[in-house]
């Protein structure tokens, strides 16, 4: 597989930012999507023979720190991010098929201020191995929030913001739409979106990507997410 370079995509990003994003059939015409990689993402990200977008993690790959005891905290899952103008509306949609094979395992989107600040988005294995929607939105202190659960093993996720609130949203259809949380938009002008790859208990895990798209805009209805 072929070996994803980052380069200097950053014009090319902002030139784009209001069209679908297509899929790419090199490596180098994907990059201009993601500038920045944590914790050896760049490192671990291939396209398939598909031309998807792969991104392996290691072991006890997380992004969470725990609220109560014992003290656990974690920021070591690889992540390939982009800096937004958070001042403006945006909205950022990717499908993930993630590899479940024991509980945690993830393939997520991630809007990221710092090690301390951030949001997780996730298609994730619960406890039951049951595939489920979670979000995860830490300050200092992690929040941990189990939602649906998906008996597809692939599924659509949406972040969306007008400046002032965010929006979570899923799809299995890329076309109908649910609501996960809304919350108010209280981050830095400049804030990070990305995805990436956890295996908090595994030996290891990967998740696909594709079909990824970044606009300029916000969705109209936050309750139906279109």
């Amino acid at each position: 597989m072929a070996r994803l370079f980052l380069l200097f995509p950053l014009l090319a990003f902002l030139a784009c930012q209001n069209t679908p994003a297509t899929k790419p059939n090199s490596a180098e015409k994907i990059v201009w999507d993601f500038t920045e990689s944590l914790n050896l993402a760049k490192e671990q990200t291939a396209l398939d023979s598909a031309g998807r977008l792969v991104i392996k993690s290691g072991p006890e790959t997380d992004y969470f720190i725990e609220p109560g005891a014992p003290p656990y905290e974690k920021a070591n899952a690889p992540l390939l991010l982009q800096s937004i103008d958070n001042t403006k509306p945006f909205t950022f949609s990717v499908k993930t098929t993630p590899v479940h094979t024991v509980k945690y395992d993830a393939g997520m989107v991630f809007l990221y201020v710092d090690a301390k600040q951030w949001l997780k988005f996730a298609f994730e294995a619960d406890e039951r191995l049951n595939h489920r929607i979670v979000t995860v939105k830490t300050k200092d202190f992690s929040d941990d929030n189990n939602h649906d659960a998906i008996q597809a093993s692939s599924v659509y996720l949406k972040v969306s913001s007008d400046t002032k609130v965010v929006g979570f949203y899923y799809s299995t259809d890329g076309q109908q739409w649910q609501l996960v949380r809304v919350f108010k938009n209280e981050y830095p002008a400049v804030l990070k979106v990305g995805i990436g790859s956890q295996s908090p208990v595994g030996q290891g895990n990967m998740a696909i990507f594709e079909d990824w798209k970044f606009q300029a805009d916000a969705v109209k209805d936050f309750r139906m997410g279109l």
